[in-house]
């Protein structure tokens, strides 16, 4: 087995909109690997956030690496505008897409790194054929659509399958883990398989600092 270090991915979804910019800058300067952007259209899931614009603007504030979440119907018609927006990595849902495989193609040509997300309910072995294709793998721990939620606990027992299905087909692929992980979670995703962890109300809150937030979950995730 591969050894990765841990990234941690802030999700601007908890920031605080009215203070975007110094949001942004503090989890860079709490020692954030990338930030976690997630794109929703009101159609694949319930809300709706924002778009390509907020993308670029969000790109011209910050050198972290924009992991963009692209929860939306039919992604195939936006891949190009968010990577023109400044998207390090698009990652798009097994579910919304009718042919994944042309998608990922897609977002390969544009020299995107590409990752694809499975909801909760989704089973891992809807994987395995676009494994060998893709960057990096998102288990939804949390049905999308809104941030705060609680972690599903089954969530633990799906990262270390797909982990192993992973060492057969992709060693080198990420497994992110995106939803309710905190301090008292996060050794047990890591421990799993989990290398890019996805963080939003437990950096964006106040009960402390985002530098002293970022600090606690990585020490957290050492455990």
């Amino acid at each position: 087995m591969i050894k990765r270090p841990v990234k941690l991915a802030p999700s601007i979804l908890t920031a605080d909109f009215t203070h975007l910019a110094d949001e942004i800058r503090a989890a860079e300067a709490g020692g954030a690997d990338l930030l976690h952007l997630d794109v929703m259209d009101g159609i694949f899931v319930p809300n709706i956030t924002f778009g390509p614009l907020v993308v670029k603007a969000v790109r011209e504030i910050t050198r972290l690496p924009l992991d963009v979440h692209l929860m939306i119907h039919e992604p195939d018609r936006y891949v190009a505008d968010f990577v023109k927006a400044g998207a390090d990595s698009l990652t798009v849902q097994a579910e919304a897409c009718l042919h994944l495989h042309r998608t990922v193609q897609k977002i390969n040509e544009l020299g995107c790194r590409v990752g694809v997300a499975i909801n909760p309910a989704t089973e891992i072995e809807t994987m395995r054929e676009i494994l060998p294709f893709v960057d990096m793998v998102l288990v939804m721990s949390v049905n999308p659509g809104f941030g705060g939620q609680k972690f599903i606990e089954t969530s633990t027992s799906k990262l270390r399958r797909m982990r192993k299905l992973q060492d057969e087909l992709n060693p080198t692929c990420d497994l992110e883990v995106d939803g309710g992980i905190n301090v008292h979670n996060i050794d047990d995703v890591v421990g799993c398989g989990a290398n890019v962890i996805v963080v939003g109300s437990a950096v964006y809150n106040k009960q402390g600092t985002v530098a002293d937030n970022m600090a606690a979950l990585r020490k957290a995730a050492e455990r």
